[in-house]
């Protein structure tokens, strides 16, 4: 996914916790994020979402959410291949 694909991607899901998000996906969310809102705005809504979504993606529940330690973690495991409980695999 490019950096714009991924901004739109984000943007237009930006409720929405359900679905998986690519690691691409995720990855240029962030930039996006810290580029525009510093390191203090990875706690907007569209961000969460994205890391939700991106647990989704691995395989795992979004309550991880709620664990920091995870929410560094596992934004770099590798994508679920094929479809999971939460969705088809994002392309």
């Amino acid at each position: 996914m490019t950096f714009g694909a991924s901004i739109k991607s984000c943007f237009s899901k930006f409720v929405t916790y359900q679905g998986r998000a690519s690691r691409s996906e995720f990855w240029w969310f962030f930039l996006f994020n810290c580029l525009t809102c510093g390191l203090g705005g990875i706690c907007s809504l569209p961000y969460t979402a994205a890391l939700i979504r991106r647990y989704h993606d691995t395989g795992h529940s979004g309550w991880w959410f709620f664990c920091p330690i995870m929410n560094i973690i596992f934004p770099f495991y590798k994508s679920q291949e094929g479809d999971n409980k939460w969705g088809p695999q994002p392309e």
